[in-house]
Protein backbone atom coordinates (compact mmCIF):
# COMPACT_ATOMS: atom_id res chain seq x y z
CA UNK A 1 0.00 0.00 0.00
CA UNK A 2 1.43 3.11 -0.71
CA UNK A 3 1.88 5.25 1.96
CA UNK A 4 0.87 9.17 1.99
CA UNK A 5 3.63 12.02 0.72
CA UNK A 6 3.07 15.78 1.37
CA UNK A 7 0.93 17.79 -0.97
CA UNK A 8 3.04 18.61 -4.11
CA UNK A 9 4.89 22.01 -4.77
CA UNK A 10 2.69 24.30 -6.02
CA UNK A 11 -0.82 23.15 -4.81
CA UNK A 12 -1.98 25.62 -1.84
CA UNK A 13 -1.04 28.45 -4.26
CA UNK A 14 -2.60 26.98 -7.00
CA UNK A 15 -5.68 26.26 -5.23
CA UNK A 16 -5.99 29.51 -4.23
CA UNK A 17 -4.98 31.35 -7.38
CA UNK A 18 -7.91 29.10 -9.14
CA UNK A 19 -10.75 29.88 -6.40
CA UNK A 20 -9.72 33.54 -6.57
CA UNK A 21 -10.26 33.89 -9.98
CA UNK A 22 -13.76 32.44 -9.83
CA UNK A 23 -14.64 34.56 -7.31
CA UNK A 24 -17.40 36.39 -7.83
CA UNK A 25 -17.69 38.37 -4.52
CA UNK A 26 -20.82 36.64 -3.80
CA UNK A 27 -20.04 32.81 -5.16
CA UNK A 28 -17.82 31.24 -6.91
CA UNK A 29 -18.05 29.91 -10.31
CA UNK A 30 -16.85 26.29 -11.20
CA UNK A 31 -15.62 27.70 -14.67
CA UNK A 32 -16.27 31.27 -15.99
CA UNK A 33 -16.01 29.92 -19.36
CA UNK A 34 -17.96 26.67 -19.31
CA UNK A 35 -20.48 27.14 -16.16
CA UNK A 36 -20.59 31.16 -15.22
CA UNK A 37 -23.30 30.99 -12.72
CA UNK A 38 -23.38 29.14 -9.23
CA UNK A 39 -24.20 25.62 -8.98
CA UNK A 40 -25.42 24.08 -5.92
CA UNK A 41 -23.34 21.27 -5.19
CA UNK A 42 -20.37 22.71 -6.75
CA UNK A 43 -20.76 25.60 -4.24
CA UNK A 44 -21.23 23.23 -0.92
CA UNK A 45 -17.69 21.51 -2.15
CA UNK A 46 -16.30 25.34 -3.05
CA UNK A 47 -17.08 25.76 0.21
CA UNK A 48 -15.17 23.04 2.18
CA UNK A 49 -12.35 24.02 0.91
CA UNK A 50 -12.38 27.83 0.80
CA UNK A 51 -12.76 27.60 4.58
CA UNK A 52 -9.30 27.43 5.00
CA UNK A 53 -8.62 30.46 3.49
CA UNK A 54 -11.32 32.48 4.62
CA UNK A 55 -14.48 30.77 6.57
CA UNK A 56 -16.12 34.11 6.17
CA UNK A 57 -16.41 33.49 2.55
CA UNK A 58 -17.12 30.32 2.60
CA UNK A 59 -20.37 30.81 4.70
CA UNK A 60 -20.69 33.66 2.38
CA UNK A 61 -21.10 31.29 -0.73
CA UNK A 62 -23.27 28.69 0.84
CA UNK A 63 -25.75 31.65 2.27
CA UNK A 64 -26.01 32.89 -1.90
CA UNK A 65 -27.02 29.42 -2.44
CA UNK A 66 -29.21 29.35 0.55
CA UNK A 67 -30.93 32.88 -0.45
CA UNK A 68 -31.90 31.58 -3.91
CA UNK A 69 -34.19 28.84 -2.06
CA UNK A 70 -37.96 28.17 -2.93
CA UNK A 71 -40.46 28.26 -0.90
CA UNK A 72 -41.48 24.58 -1.01
CA UNK A 73 -37.97 23.70 0.50
CA UNK A 74 -35.78 23.09 -3.27
CA UNK A 75 -32.46 24.05 -3.17
CA UNK A 76 -32.03 24.80 -6.94
CA UNK A 77 -29.51 23.46 -8.86
CA UNK A 78 -27.96 26.94 -10.59
CA UNK A 79 -28.54 30.24 -9.48
CA UNK A 80 -27.92 32.37 -12.69
CA UNK A 81 -26.31 35.92 -12.37
CA UNK A 82 -28.00 38.22 -14.36
CA UNK A 83 -24.95 39.95 -15.65
CA UNK A 84 -23.54 37.03 -17.28
CA UNK A 85 -25.18 37.39 -21.45
CA UNK A 86 -27.71 35.06 -21.70
CA UNK A 87 -25.85 33.10 -24.90
CA UNK A 88 -23.22 31.97 -22.56
CA UNK A 89 -25.23 29.14 -21.07
CA UNK A 90 -28.12 27.20 -22.14
CA UNK A 91 -30.13 26.16 -20.79
CA UNK A 92 -30.53 29.46 -18.84
CA UNK A 93 -32.94 31.25 -17.42
CA UNK A 94 -35.10 32.26 -20.31
CA UNK A 95 -35.84 28.43 -20.61
CA UNK A 96 -35.94 27.58 -17.17
CA UNK A 97 -38.54 30.60 -16.44
CA UNK A 98 -38.49 29.82 -12.69
CA UNK A 99 -39.94 33.25 -11.61
CA UNK A 100 -43.09 32.01 -13.39
CA UNK A 101 -43.20 28.17 -14.20
CA UNK A 102 -42.14 27.83 -10.53
CA UNK A 103 -44.60 30.42 -9.39
CA UNK A 104 -46.84 27.82 -7.77
CA UNK A 105 -43.51 26.40 -6.17
CA UNK A 106 -42.58 29.31 -4.38
CA UNK A 107 -39.55 30.12 -7.14
CA UNK A 108 -37.80 33.67 -5.54
CA UNK A 109 -39.56 36.37 -7.48
CA UNK A 110 -36.63 38.10 -8.30
CA UNK A 111 -33.65 35.90 -8.45
CA UNK A 112 -33.95 33.58 -11.67
CA UNK A 113 -32.51 29.58 -10.94
CA UNK A 114 -33.16 26.22 -12.49
CA UNK A 115 -36.22 24.58 -11.09
CA UNK A 116 -34.32 20.74 -10.98
CA UNK A 117 -32.07 19.95 -8.17
CA UNK A 118 -28.38 18.49 -7.34
CA UNK A 119 -27.28 16.44 -4.72
CA UNK A 120 -28.03 17.48 -0.73
CA UNK A 121 -24.27 17.85 0.57
CA UNK A 122 -25.45 21.26 1.93
CA UNK A 123 -25.56 20.71 5.65
CA UNK A 124 -22.24 18.76 5.89
CA UNK A 125 -20.76 21.77 4.36
CA UNK A 126 -22.38 23.95 6.43
CA UNK A 127 -20.89 22.11 9.27
CA UNK A 128 -17.24 21.96 7.75
CA UNK A 129 -17.26 25.14 7.40
CA UNK A 130 -18.54 26.20 10.88
CA UNK A 131 -16.05 24.22 12.49
CA UNK A 132 -13.29 26.27 10.75
CA UNK A 133 -14.20 29.06 12.55
CA UNK A 134 -16.61 28.32 15.21
CA UNK A 135 -16.33 32.24 16.56
CA UNK A 136 -16.74 33.53 13.53
CA UNK A 137 -19.78 31.24 12.34
CA UNK A 138 -21.22 32.26 15.87
CA UNK A 139 -20.78 36.07 15.28
CA UNK A 140 -22.49 36.09 11.76
CA UNK A 141 -25.23 33.88 13.31
CA UNK A 142 -24.06 31.66 10.91
CA UNK A 143 -25.76 27.94 11.52
CA UNK A 144 -28.84 29.63 13.12
CA UNK A 145 -29.38 31.32 9.76
CA UNK A 146 -28.81 27.87 7.89
CA UNK A 147 -30.66 25.80 9.98
CA UNK A 148 -34.00 26.19 9.11
CA UNK A 149 -33.29 26.69 5.40
CA UNK A 150 -31.30 22.72 5.77
CA UNK A 151 -34.10 21.53 7.55
CA UNK A 152 -36.80 22.83 4.71
CA UNK A 153 -34.90 21.32 2.20
CA UNK A 154 -34.45 17.94 4.02
CA UNK A 155 -38.02 17.90 4.06
CA UNK A 156 -39.10 18.55 0.77
CA UNK A 157 -37.05 15.50 -0.23
CA UNK A 158 -38.45 13.78 2.14
CA UNK A 159 -42.17 14.86 1.53
CA UNK A 160 -42.12 15.42 -2.43
CA UNK A 161 -39.55 13.37 -3.48
CA UNK A 162 -40.02 9.88 -2.36
CA UNK A 163 -41.76 9.18 -5.40
CA UNK A 164 -40.86 5.36 -5.01
CA UNK A 165 -43.38 5.18 -2.03
CA UNK A 166 -40.27 3.31 -0.15
CA UNK A 167 -38.27 6.06 1.74
CA UNK A 168 -35.49 7.43 -0.74
CA UNK A 169 -35.78 10.35 -2.83
CA UNK A 170 -36.10 10.06 -6.22
CA UNK A 171 -34.35 12.32 -8.98
CA UNK A 172 -36.22 13.34 -12.02
CA UNK A 173 -33.44 14.34 -14.75
CA UNK A 174 -30.20 13.18 -14.95
CA UNK A 175 -28.76 16.60 -14.10
CA UNK A 176 -29.72 15.61 -10.58
CA UNK A 177 -27.49 13.20 -9.13
CA UNK A 178 -24.29 15.04 -10.59
CA UNK A 179 -23.31 12.35 -13.13
CA UNK A 180 -24.98 14.07 -15.71
CA UNK A 181 -24.62 11.19 -18.75
CA UNK A 182 -24.01 8.05 -16.98
CA UNK A 183 -24.24 4.72 -18.76
CA UNK A 184 -26.72 4.26 -15.53
CA UNK A 185 -29.42 6.79 -17.20
CA UNK A 186 -29.30 5.25 -20.83
CA UNK A 187 -32.19 2.59 -20.03
CA UNK A 188 -33.85 5.14 -18.04
CA UNK A 189 -33.69 7.68 -21.18
CA UNK A 190 -34.19 5.55 -23.64
CA UNK A 191 -37.86 6.10 -23.49
CA UNK A 192 -37.75 9.96 -23.76
CA UNK A 193 -37.74 11.58 -26.71
CA UNK A 194 -35.48 14.12 -27.46
CA UNK A 195 -36.13 17.81 -28.31
CA UNK A 196 -35.98 18.10 -32.01
CA UNK A 197 -32.83 19.48 -33.52
CA UNK A 198 -32.20 22.85 -33.85
CA UNK A 199 -34.87 23.78 -31.36
CA UNK A 200 -31.87 24.44 -28.58
CA UNK A 201 -27.86 25.55 -29.13
CA UNK A 202 -25.34 24.11 -26.65
CA UNK A 203 -23.18 26.57 -25.59
CA UNK A 204 -21.25 24.18 -23.78
CA UNK A 205 -19.35 23.41 -26.76
CA UNK A 206 -17.97 26.54 -27.10
CA UNK A 207 -15.93 25.50 -24.36
CA UNK A 208 -15.01 21.88 -24.65
CA UNK A 209 -13.85 18.63 -27.01
CA UNK A 210 -17.47 17.56 -28.22
CA UNK A 211 -15.64 13.96 -27.56
CA UNK A 212 -15.20 15.51 -23.78
CA UNK A 213 -19.31 15.60 -23.51
CA UNK A 214 -22.61 14.47 -23.49
CA UNK A 215 -23.85 13.31 -27.33
CA UNK A 216 -26.68 15.46 -28.98
CA UNK A 217 -29.11 12.87 -28.79
CA UNK A 218 -28.67 12.92 -24.87
CA UNK A 219 -28.36 16.48 -24.86
CA UNK A 220 -31.86 16.86 -26.77
CA UNK A 221 -33.20 14.05 -23.80
CA UNK A 222 -32.00 16.23 -21.33
CA UNK A 223 -33.82 19.53 -22.57
CA UNK A 224 -37.36 17.38 -23.25
CA UNK A 225 -37.51 16.51 -19.77
CA UNK A 226 -36.51 19.88 -18.62
CA UNK A 227 -39.23 21.33 -20.67
CA UNK A 228 -41.93 18.98 -19.70
CA UNK A 229 -40.96 19.52 -15.79
CA UNK A 230 -40.98 23.41 -16.43
CA UNK A 231 -44.61 23.41 -18.52
CA UNK A 232 -45.99 21.56 -15.57
CA UNK A 233 -44.57 23.73 -12.73
CA UNK A 234 -42.06 22.41 -11.65
CA UNK A 235 -44.42 19.79 -9.36
CA UNK A 236 -43.21 16.37 -8.03
CA UNK A 237 -45.38 13.18 -9.18
CA UNK A 238 -44.95 10.27 -10.71
CA UNK A 239 -46.39 10.99 -14.02
CA UNK A 240 -44.97 14.04 -14.54
CA UNK A 241 -41.30 12.86 -15.44
CA UNK A 242 -40.52 9.95 -17.90
CA UNK A 243 -37.15 9.82 -16.13
CA UNK A 244 -37.72 8.32 -12.22
CA UNK A 245 -34.41 7.11 -10.38
CA UNK A 246 -33.45 6.25 -6.67
CA UNK A 247 -29.87 6.87 -7.34
CA UNK A 248 -27.42 5.62 -4.13
CA UNK A 249 -25.44 8.93 -4.21
CA UNK A 250 -28.11 11.35 -3.71
CA UNK A 251 -29.52 9.32 -0.67
CA UNK A 252 -26.05 8.66 0.53
CA UNK A 253 -24.95 12.39 0.77
CA UNK A 254 -28.92 13.21 1.95
CA UNK A 255 -27.90 10.64 4.86
CA UNK A 256 -24.48 12.14 5.68
CA UNK A 257 -26.23 15.39 5.82
CA UNK A 258 -29.08 14.51 8.07
CA UNK A 259 -26.07 13.41 10.86
CA UNK A 260 -24.84 16.80 9.81
CA UNK A 261 -27.98 18.20 10.58
CA UNK A 262 -28.47 16.78 13.67
CA UNK A 263 -24.84 18.13 14.81
CA UNK A 264 -26.18 21.26 13.65
CA UNK A 265 -28.92 21.39 15.58
CA UNK A 266 -27.32 20.14 18.60
CA UNK A 267 -25.02 23.08 18.79
CA UNK A 268 -28.06 25.19 18.28
CA UNK A 269 -30.00 23.54 20.96
CA UNK A 270 -32.70 22.39 18.98
CA UNK A 271 -33.95 18.73 19.20
CA UNK A 272 -31.34 16.68 17.08
CA UNK A 273 -33.41 13.20 17.76
CA UNK A 274 -35.71 13.57 14.45
CA UNK A 275 -32.45 14.19 12.05
CA UNK A 276 -31.07 10.74 13.72
CA UNK A 277 -33.97 9.14 13.08
CA UNK A 278 -34.30 10.41 9.88
CA UNK A 279 -30.41 9.56 9.18
CA UNK A 280 -31.22 5.66 10.70
CA UNK A 281 -34.51 5.46 8.22
CA UNK A 282 -32.84 6.41 5.42
CA UNK A 283 -29.89 4.00 5.72
CA UNK A 284 -32.50 1.27 6.08
CA UNK A 285 -34.47 1.76 3.14
CA UNK A 286 -31.20 2.66 1.28
CA UNK A 287 -29.90 -0.83 2.14
CA UNK A 288 -33.66 -2.80 1.46
CA UNK A 289 -34.10 -1.37 -1.94
CA UNK A 290 -30.43 -0.19 -3.50
CA UNK A 291 -28.33 -2.89 -1.93
CA UNK A 292 -27.15 -5.54 -4.17
CA UNK A 293 -24.92 -8.13 -2.40
CA UNK A 294 -24.09 -10.04 -6.07
CA UNK A 295 -22.96 -6.91 -7.60
CA UNK A 296 -20.84 -5.75 -4.64
CA UNK A 297 -22.11 -2.27 -4.34
CA UNK A 298 -25.13 0.00 -4.54
CA UNK A 299 -27.67 0.00 -7.99
CA UNK A 300 -30.04 2.82 -8.90
CA UNK A 301 -33.64 2.05 -9.08
CA UNK A 302 -35.34 2.99 -12.21
CA UNK A 303 -38.91 3.34 -11.01
CA UNK A 304 -40.65 3.24 -14.48
CA UNK A 305 -38.54 0.41 -16.06
CA UNK A 306 -38.86 -0.79 -19.30
CA UNK A 307 -35.40 0.08 -20.70
CA UNK A 308 -32.88 -2.24 -21.70
CA UNK A 309 -30.10 -3.29 -18.87
CA UNK A 310 -27.15 -4.99 -18.37
CA UNK A 311 -27.30 -8.51 -16.61
CA UNK A 312 -24.38 -8.32 -14.50
CA UNK A 313 -25.10 -11.73 -12.46
CA UNK A 314 -25.45 -14.30 -15.13
CA UNK A 315 -23.67 -12.56 -18.22
CA UNK A 316 -27.22 -13.00 -20.20
CA UNK A 317 -28.43 -11.16 -23.01
CA UNK A 318 -29.76 -7.55 -22.30
CA UNK A 319 -33.37 -7.74 -20.94
CA UNK A 320 -36.71 -5.82 -20.38
CA UNK A 321 -37.55 -4.35 -17.11
CA UNK A 322 -41.34 -3.53 -16.20
CA UNK A 323 -42.22 -1.98 -13.73
CA UNK A 324 -39.56 -0.69 -11.79
CA UNK A 325 -36.14 -2.65 -11.26
CA UNK A 326 -32.81 -1.86 -10.41
CA UNK A 327 -30.65 -0.30 -13.29
CA UNK A 328 -27.78 -3.54 -13.54
CA UNK A 329 -25.18 -0.68 -14.44
CA UNK A 330 -22.19 -0.07 -12.20
CA UNK A 331 -21.60 3.57 -11.36
CA UNK A 332 -19.34 5.22 -8.89
CA UNK A 333 -22.25 6.64 -6.90
CA UNK A 334 -23.30 2.76 -6.06
CA UNK A 335 -19.93 3.58 -3.89
CA UNK A 336 -20.67 6.39 -2.48
CA UNK A 337 -22.99 4.88 0.78
CA UNK A 338 -19.67 4.30 1.73
CA UNK A 339 -19.55 7.85 3.70
CA UNK A 340 -22.90 6.75 5.75
CA UNK A 341 -22.02 6.21 9.31
CA UNK A 342 -23.88 3.18 10.56
CA UNK A 343 -23.60 1.47 7.69
CA UNK A 344 -23.65 -2.69 8.16
CA UNK A 345 -19.72 -3.70 8.41
CA UNK A 346 -20.01 -6.44 5.98
CA UNK A 347 -21.56 -3.79 3.73
CA UNK A 348 -18.66 -1.27 3.68
CA UNK A 349 -16.16 -3.78 3.47
CA UNK A 350 -18.04 -5.38 -0.17
CA UNK A 351 -17.69 -1.40 -1.09
CA UNK A 352 -14.19 -1.30 -0.46
CA UNK A 353 -13.72 -4.86 -2.43
CA UNK A 354 -15.57 -3.59 -4.97
CA UNK A 355 -13.50 -0.36 -5.28
CA UNK A 356 -10.27 -2.23 -5.33
CA UNK A 357 -11.69 -4.61 -7.32
CA UNK A 358 -11.16 -4.99 -11.06
CA UNK A 359 -14.39 -3.12 -11.91
CA UNK A 360 -13.06 0.34 -10.37
CA UNK A 361 -9.44 -0.29 -9.77
CA UNK A 362 -8.54 1.75 -6.66
CA UNK A 363 -4.90 1.52 -5.77
CA UNK A 364 -4.32 -1.12 -8.54
CA UNK A 365 -5.24 -0.63 -12.35
CA UNK A 366 -6.77 3.37 -12.25
CA UNK A 367 -4.86 5.90 -10.83
CA UNK A 368 -8.07 7.78 -9.55
CA UNK A 369 -11.65 6.12 -9.16
CA UNK A 370 -13.73 6.48 -12.14
CA UNK A 371 -17.06 7.23 -12.68
CA UNK A 372 -18.22 4.49 -14.27
CA UNK A 373 -17.38 0.88 -14.53
CA UNK A 374 -13.81 0.13 -16.51
CA UNK A 375 -14.95 -3.15 -17.84
CA UNK A 376 -18.27 -1.66 -18.33
CA UNK A 377 -19.47 -1.95 -22.22
CA UNK A 378 -20.44 2.37 -22.22
CA UNK A 379 -17.03 3.20 -20.79
CA UNK A 380 -15.26 5.66 -22.10
CA UNK A 381 -12.22 7.17 -20.53
CA UNK A 382 -12.36 10.98 -22.29
CA UNK A 383 -16.26 11.22 -22.20
CA UNK A 384 -18.11 13.46 -18.92
CA UNK A 385 -19.20 11.20 -16.34
CA UNK A 386 -18.48 7.84 -18.83
CA UNK A 387 -15.83 7.02 -17.07
CA UNK A 388 -13.04 9.79 -16.50
CA UNK A 389 -12.30 10.28 -12.60
CA UNK A 390 -13.49 13.20 -10.99
CA UNK A 391 -12.37 14.61 -7.90
CA UNK A 392 -15.57 15.23 -5.56
CA UNK A 393 -16.32 11.83 -6.19
CA UNK A 394 -12.75 10.73 -5.11
CA UNK A 395 -12.74 13.38 -2.21
CA UNK A 396 -16.06 11.33 -0.85
CA UNK A 397 -14.69 8.06 -1.61
CA UNK A 398 -11.42 9.14 0.65
CA UNK A 399 -13.39 10.38 3.54
CA UNK A 400 -15.51 7.00 3.07
CA UNK A 401 -12.94 4.59 3.60
CA UNK A 402 -11.45 6.85 6.92
CA UNK A 403 -15.03 6.09 8.31
CA UNK A 404 -14.68 2.50 7.70
CA UNK A 405 -11.84 2.40 8.71
CA UNK A 406 -9.42 1.77 5.81
CA UNK A 407 -6.40 4.46 6.90
CA UNK A 408 -3.75 3.45 4.37
CA UNK A 409 -6.05 3.16 1.54
CA UNK A 410 -7.44 6.72 2.64
CA UNK A 411 -3.88 8.05 2.32
CA UNK A 412 -3.16 6.35 -0.51
CA UNK A 413 -5.90 8.17 -2.42
CA UNK A 414 -5.17 11.50 -1.06
CA UNK A 415 -1.65 11.44 -2.53
CA UNK A 416 -2.90 9.92 -5.83
CA UNK A 417 -5.88 12.96 -5.73
CA UNK A 418 -3.28 15.72 -4.74
CA UNK A 419 -0.65 14.77 -7.39
CA UNK A 420 -3.50 14.84 -10.04
CA UNK A 421 -5.13 17.85 -9.16
CA UNK A 422 -1.56 19.83 -9.78
CA UNK A 423 -0.38 17.93 -13.02
CA UNK A 424 -3.78 18.12 -14.77
CA UNK A 425 -3.93 21.83 -14.04
CA UNK A 426 -6.91 21.77 -11.54
CA UNK A 427 -9.09 19.63 -14.33
CA UNK A 428 -12.88 19.36 -14.39
CA UNK A 429 -12.31 15.29 -14.87
CA UNK A 430 -9.59 13.07 -15.76
CA UNK A 431 -8.87 9.91 -17.26
CA UNK A 432 -8.57 7.85 -14.63
CA UNK A 433 -5.85 6.01 -16.13
CA UNK A 434 -2.75 8.46 -16.82
CA UNK A 435 -4.34 11.17 -14.89
CA UNK A 436 -4.77 13.62 -18.40
CA UNK A 437 -6.78 16.06 -17.96
CA UNK A 438 -10.07 16.53 -19.83
CA UNK A 439 -13.06 19.07 -19.76
CA UNK A 440 -12.15 22.63 -18.61
CA UNK A 441 -9.02 23.57 -16.31
CA UNK A 442 -8.73 25.68 -13.19
CA UNK A 443 -12.27 23.98 -12.06
CA UNK A 444 -13.08 25.26 -9.04
CA UNK A 445 -14.00 22.05 -6.97
CA UNK A 446 -10.89 20.61 -8.19
CA UNK A 447 -9.22 23.55 -6.31
CA UNK A 448 -10.97 23.44 -3.25
CA UNK A 449 -11.16 19.44 -2.43
CA UNK A 450 -7.67 19.16 -3.63
CA UNK A 451 -6.77 22.27 -0.94
CA UNK A 452 -9.03 20.70 2.12
CA UNK A 453 -7.24 17.56 1.29
CA UNK A 454 -3.62 19.08 1.31
CA UNK A 455 -4.70 21.08 4.77
CA UNK A 456 -5.54 17.70 6.38
CA UNK A 457 -2.18 16.10 5.18
CA UNK A 458 -0.78 19.10 7.64
CA UNK A 459 0.08 21.70 4.60
CA UNK A 460 -0.91 25.35 5.64
CA UNK A 461 -3.44 26.59 3.28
Amino acid sequence: MTSARPAPTGLTSGARRVLQQNWTGSCTVPSPGLYPHQWSWDSAFIAIGSRHISPRRAQRELETLLAAQWGDGRIPHIVFNPAVPPAAYFPGPDFWRSATAGAVAGAPRHTETSGIVQPPVHALACLLVHRADPRSSARHGFLARAYPRLAAWHRYLGRARDLGGGGLVSVVHPWEPGMDNSPCWDAPLARVAPAPPGTFRRADLDHGAASDRPTDLDYGRYVRLAADYRDGGYADHTAGSAFLVEDPGVNALLIASEHALAEIAALLGADAAPHRTRAADLTAALVDRLWDPAAGLFLCRDLHGGGPVRDLHGGGPVRDLHGGGPVRELGAAGLLPLLVPGLPGDIAAALVRTACGDHFGLGRTARLVPSYDLLGPAFDPARYWRGPAWFNVNWLLERGLRLHGEPERADALRTAVLETAVTSGFAEYVDPYTGEARGTRDFSWTAALALDLAVAAGQEP
